[in-house]
């Protein structure tokens, strides 16, 4: 998975042919280790489809306050460059999969 900064997210998203999914996330989260975990083993499973990306909140502030990111870990798809929605059920590779609708 790449890391993604304020700078360059909307020319890595916005240049995106496939949807891009990205993991909001800070140091010291539990919650987000565990997904970045999930989000790892899965990434065979997504090559070609999806985009991982992860971005951390300590470090970037301007993409998580245009999407109103209030929680952690967050998941949100964009696709064509645009914002398309959060992805719910955060915990599982399968349930991700299926959000995705790629199961």
């Amino acid at each position: 998975m790449r890391e993604v900064t304020d700078r360059d997210f909307d020319n890595v998203v916005g240049q995106a042919v496939i949807p891009v999914l990205v993991e909001f996330w800070k140091p010291g989260c539990g919650s987000c280790r565990a997904l970045m975990h999930e989000l790892e083993r899965m990434e065979s499973d997504v090559t070609g489809k999806v985009i991982l990306l992860t971005m951390n909140v300590d470090e970037n502030f301007q993409i998580p306050a245009e999407l109103e990111v209030h929680s952690l870990p967050t998941l949100a798809l964009y696709h064509r460059g645009e914002f398309e929605r959060f992805i719910g059920g955060l915990g599982t590779r399968e349930e991700i999969l299926k959000q995705l609708r790629l199961m």
